[in-house]
């Protein structure tokens, strides 16, 4: 099988489908006869430049924005498609938007939450075509910070459809970029300068910024092979990033503090890491540095003085590749691991990875069914006119589930393609005699009980060596993890077999069917 027909076998197993019922066919093409864009109780925003900026290949553009000064300030307006119109309850659309949940993304293709003729078309804010939005107005000060947010629905027009790479040259160097002299171009620069604030003021509330780098698992043009490829983010989309977080915690608040019952939440939470955790992860920074004989500033993390998210801001901007890009690496890590996961509730509650309570995700109406929900509760915010308290509590309650439900299966989307991925990678290695497979060369990014965690540096992917497989390449040892999680050693020995941020050399050894696991061999 090729690639694309192995992962479209996980979309039979996990009963996913790029087709939809006739009924919601049907029900397609009746909005798109009628789209209701001409509806007199939109207000008309058409002559604002709001511009979509997204990934260069996104057909779906859930989000458009237009940003300009108002006094010492600055209103920003952050239009979101008002998938909520299309996908009413009691539709078939709705029906199955709650049946799938979410979209769903593979390597090289998606199964969409709603057909495309909406997601891709009718409802997605496409350039030079009216759209019906749902509109955040913030009010901002001279620092960035929320003075007033209102929520309108109306009608918008994108003037065009911009990647992150565009914007960020624009802003990089403006005289040679092909959208210097636009009329938005001011916004995109207002854009940066709310977005540094933004920043600014999550940096003050002790928000931990973690340095990541995103990988993108793409088919070739033939689909028979992988192209593994790094993706440092613009400063554009961190920016971008924060008009979004604003949207969504603010909507959450206005809709908790509305005062009719009917208007009914969904929250994202996530509570703050058990301070357990916090204490374990300080011990280890000690060990880290003891071990590699490091300088305890800015190595080691004191609870007492320093916050984590100035600990991992102090920790140096090394060389990629060098051993200290390596420890940096490794350390981030085992800090993000010390936070819990997040959830959907009908309970508002503080959502620590993003700094803000409360927080709901109104941000992709046209790939989440919880966004679909949420943009209905504000549009009874905005009008006044409410459903039943207890069939909207029933409903809420459904929606919840679905939520969570779909981002454990997106998860197991993401496994199983994982498994795709490294069986077309690796299989080529098992043909070639020992001596000539490929060395891997990787840092040690966590030691647990029962495995040590590798990311490559080429293919730049995470992976899993299980003690049991790894024990045979040193001499049949009972390996175990000591000193938080710092060194890896054989039992009753203190001296280190392998140690966090190490670098590691590895080479395939085989595949085992009955674990179906890939056992690779540290080359010492």
């Amino acid at each position: 099988m090729t690639p694309r027909q192995e992962l479209e076998a996980i979309t039979v197993a996990l009963q996913l489908s790029v087709e939809f019922p006739p009924e919601v066919l049907a029900e397609t093409e009746a909005w798109l006869r009628s789209p209701g864009i001409d509806d007199a109780a939109l207000l008309d925003r058409t002559g604002l430049p709001f511009v979509t900026i997204d990934g260069e290949h996104s057909k779906d553009l859930d989000q458009a924005l237009f940003v300009r000064r108002e006094g010492d300030g600055y209103l920003v307006i952050y239009a979101i498609a008002d998938a909520s119109y299309y996908v009413r309850p009691g539709s078939a659309l709705f029906a199955e938007s709650m049946k799938r949940g979410a979209s769903y993304y593979f390597p090289g293709f998606s199964v969409p939450m709603l057909p495309r003729a909406l997601s891709e078309g009718l409802i997605s804010l496409n350039p030079d075509e009216p759209r019906r939005a749902l509109l955040f107005r913030h009010s901002l000060d001279s620092k960035g910070a929320i003075i007033d947010t209102k929520l309108e629905r109306a009608r918008v027009r994108s003037r065009a459809r911009l990647s992150w790479r565009q914007v960020q040259t624009l802003i990089d160097s403006p005289s040679t970029s092909p959208l210097h002299g636009t009329e938005f171009e001011a916004s995109l620069f207002l854009l940066r300068d709310v977005g540094r604030l933004r920043m600014a003021l999550a940096a003050e509330r002790g928000l931990v910024r973690y340095r990541r780098e995103e990988v993108s698992i793409e088919l070739d043009g033939e689909g028979l092979t992988f192209q593994v490829m790094e993706q440092v983010r613009d400063e554009v989309e961190l920016w971008n990033e924060q008009l979004s977080l604003m949207c969504n915690a603010e909507g959450g608040r206005l809709l908790r503090e509305h005062e009719h019952d009917a208007v009914q939440p969904i929250y994202r939470v996530q509570p703050g890491p058990e301070p357990e955790r916090l204490a374990q992860l300080a011990k280890l920074t000690e060990f880290m540095a003891s071990r590699w004989k490091l300088p305890a500033t800015p190595w080691v993390w004191n609870q007492q003085t320093t916050s984590l998210a100035d600990y991992l801001a102090g920790l140096p901007r090394a060389t990629p590749g060098s051993q200290e890009d390596r420890l940096v690496a490794a350390l981030t890590r085992q800090s993000v691991m010390v936070n819990l996961r997040s959830e959907y509730s009908t309970e508002p509650g503080a959502h620590t990875g993003v700094g803000a309570e409360p927080y709901a995700r109104f941000s992709a109406p046209m790939r989440e069914m919880v966004g679909v929900f949420l943009h209905k509760e504000a549009m009874e915010f905005i009008t006044c006119v409410y459903p039943s308290v207890e069939d909207d509590e029933a409903l809420r309650a459904e929606v919840v589930k679905v939520a969570n439900r779909s981002r454990e299966t997106q998860r197991r989307v993401q496994d199983l393609s994982n498994e795709v991925v490294l069986r077309r990678l690796f299989t080529p290695e098992l043909k070639k005699p020992r001596e000539q497979r490929t060395r891997f060369t990787g840092t040690i990014m966590g030691l647990t009980s029962n495995k040590v965690h590798v990311r490559l540096d080429s293919p730049p992917l995470d992976m899993k060596l299980y003690l049991y497989d790894l024990a045979p390449f040193f001499d049949g040892a009972w390996l175990e993890p000591a000193e938080e999680g710092v060194i890896l050693r054989a039992r009753g020995k203190t001296e280190a077999v392998l140690t966090l941020g190490q670098r590691i050399t590895l080479v395939l050894h085989n595949f085992t069917e009955k674990t179906r696991r890939w056992v690779f061999a540290p080359v010492k």
